[in-house]
């Protein structure tokens, strides 16, 4: 049971702090021996996380769909346009490479390398949020910020990480940035949930359900918790944090890969 709790702490931490929950997930398998989730636990933890952000910004998603449906809705109506336009890039890169991007999971030095990029791209960011001043998400901000958000199918590539910086990059300040991207990894994280579940064709074991009931919740409280210290810590300009931890983990794990 405790290697449910384990599994569902570590995926709902780092699924919204901005250090990679696929590269934490191969180096506990790599450098710590811990097994990799079955394919239902797998998506039970995705969907954890994902009821994580419907909580966390549900009156965001409230007024989103509330507003998007009526004459006066035509701001909310494009927002959800550009969530559409920004969710693109994951759904072509995802299908298209689903296997190269899985063979990579077994690269230990790939995420090391990834992770250092991380660090690299949390830097910059902390760098340019003095600059970021506008705060309406533009055509070209959702473009940029899913591309980012494809890229971090790689393991070691943080999503949160890599689609905040994209928008502080492009401009927006870190509340803009950071609704957005949250916002747009609701139809990601489902995907993965979905197509994960595809793939099972045996039945849940009945001994199995408690833990993935504790795994589940485990991830939900930890999910709403990593929300909630990103964010405080983004106003507060500390991505230099992340960015520090990313950069000590991810040399220590291109090391480790090269030398085991």
């Amino acid at each position: 049971m405790y290697l449910y709790a384990l599994l569902g702490l570590l995926q709902g931490l780092t699924e919204f702090l901005p250090v990679s929950s696929s590269g934490h997930l191969v180096i506990a398998q790599r450098l710590l021996g811990l097994d990799p989730p079955g394919v239902v636990l797998e998506a039970v933890l995705h969907l954890a996380t994902l009821c994580a952000v419907l909580i966390y910004f549900r009156r965001d998603l409230a007024s989103l769909l509330g507003r998007g449906i009526t004459r006066e809705g035509a701001a909310e109506r494009r927002y959800l346009g550009l969530l559409i336009l920004g969710s693109l890039p994951i759904a072509i890169v995802g299908l298209l490479v689903r296997k190269e991007i899985e063979r990579a999971f077994s690269s230990l030095p790939l995420v090391g390398g990834m992770l250092i990029l991380t660090g690299g791209i949390l830097w910059a960011a902390a760098r340019l949020q003095p600059k970021a001043r506008r705060t309406q998400v533009e055509v070209r901000d959702a473009i940029y910020i899913g591309l980012a958000q494809a890229a971090a199918l790689l393991p070691g590539i943080s999503r949160a990480g890599a689609t905040i910086s994209a928008g502080i990059a492009s401009g927006l300040v870190p509340k803009a940035a950071a609704r957005f991207s949250f916002l747009l990894s609701i139809p990601a994280i489902f995907g993965a949930a979905v197509l994960t579940l595809a793939e099972n064709k045996a039945p849940i074991p009945a001994e199995e359900a408690w833990g993935l009931v504790v795994g589940g919740l485990c991830a939900l409280a930890s999910g709403l918790l990593a929300i909630h210290l990103l964010l405080k810590l983004l106003f507060k300009g500390r991505l230099d944090v992340f960015a520090a931890y990313c950069l000590i983990v991810g040399i220590a794990s291109l090391t480790a890969g090269l030398l085991l």
